[in-house]
């Protein structure tokens, strides 16, 4: 029987907490990911354009403000935190996103959590509707960012870093908003060595619309 290569890595990384603890599992795991400074820099768009992006309306509930991932493995939960708080909601930390699900219950999580785990870990934390957006087409993909500007909605989107800084492995940030006129998505990226950046709508999409084991990467919306 053949293991799937999600489940394979899970097992490999198991050993590794297993024979020489959960500190050495997430070496492990940053040595398989690690992107270059100067890929980081490259890759994307900084600067000015990114000054105005955090005058768009969704952007600016953010205050100009990301409370950053405190290990490789919490993305998703630092990216739920940093939406609720721009809602003005709790809970704003990771423990707290965290708190009473069962999960991460190390302070790490596993490979990071898939995009549903995500979603079911925001529906236990707030009432608004939470969604999962995946298997979209690049004009679905635009229809949803052109929406990204309002400020009752969030999304955070789960995307291949490798695809857009040549190394790297999954991960999540908020969305924090659209410059239409540019095609240029703004991503709060939750890691302080990226710092939130710009880039190309159609590189996004390409980075979003891989496989994270079986199932493709997606986005959740939350309203």
């Amino acid at each position: 029987m053949t293991v799937p290569a999600r489940r394979l890595a899970i097992l490999l990384v198991a050993a590794g907490f297993l024979l020489t603890g959960a500190a050495a599992g997430i070496v492990f795991l940053v040595a398989h990911t690690q992107v270059s400074p100067e890929a980081i820099r490259s890759s994307v768009i900084r600067g000015e354009a990114v000054a105005r992006a955090w005058t768009l309306p969704a952007a600016a509930t953010f205050r100009r403000d990301v409370a950053w991932q405190s290990n490789a493995s919490l993305c998703g939960p630092a990216s739920l935190a940093n939406v609720f708080r721009s809602f003005g909601e709790m809970p704003v930390t990771e423990s707290g996103v965290l708190a009473d699900t069962g999960l991460c219950w190390t302070g790490f999580c596993l490979l990071g959590l898939t995009l549903d785990e995500l979603a079911d870990v925001a529906r236990s934390k707030t009432r608004r509707s939470v969604t999962v957006i995946r298997d979209i087409t690049p004009e679905e993909f635009r229809a949803h960012l052109r929406k990204s500007n309002d400020p009752s909605r969030r999304y955070v989107i789960n995307f291949d870093r490798k695809v857009i800084f040549g190394s790297g492995a999954g991960h999540h940030s908020p969305i924090g908003g659209y410059l239409e006129d540019e095609d240029l998505v703004f991503v709060l990226d939750t890691n302080r060595e990226y710092q939130p950046w710009l880039v190309e709508r159609s590189r996004l999409f390409g980075a979003m619309n891989t496989l994270d084991g079986s199932r493709t990467r997606g986005m959740l919306l939350i309203e």
